[in-house]
């Protein structure tokens, strides 16, 4: 992922660069736990901001009209976001070990998705009454 061009971005849809995304924050947590284990703390600090950065542009993009899914994946990536932080400012392997099962549980199922020829959105997608009453009865249980 190191060099991606604009016009090869341009060409993806919002799926695939969902992915590439997930895989970025993917890459970002393995070099910050490297760098937490050799105490790197600086570089350490940079791939946790960056991951936080990854999660708040995941966050940015989800799309409600999808379902009760995407406000589950909003809690998570708040989730996710507010543990690197706890991370960052302890230092802690175990942590991040944490966040980077959970994005590659996440990672996972999207790109299956992807594979299935199936929108990922598509695949969560109801109608939007009942999506919305999905959601009231959740939050009122």
């Amino acid at each position: 992922m190191d060099f991606l061009t604009e016009e090869w971005i341009y060409q993806k849809n919002s799926q695939q660069l969902t992915a590439l995304l997930y895989e970025g924050l993917l890459e970002c947590l393995e070099e910050a736990i490297a760098a937490l284990e050799q105490k790197d703390y600086w570089k350490a600090n940079k791939q946790l901001q960056k991951g936080n950065d990854i999660l708040r542009r995941l966050g940015v993009g989800l799309r409600y009209d999808a379902g009760i899914i995407a406000h589950q994946l909003d809690a998570l990536y708040n989730y996710m976001a507010e543990r690197l932080i706890e991370a960052n400012m302890k230092k802690d392997v175990k942590i991040v070990q944490e966040v980077l099962q959970l994005t590659a549980t996440i990672a996972t199922a999207w790109n299956e998705a992807l594979k299935s020829g199936a929108s990922p959105a598509q695949t969560a997608r109801k109608p939007k009454t009942a999506a919305y009453e999905q959601f009231i009865a959740y939050e009122q249980s």
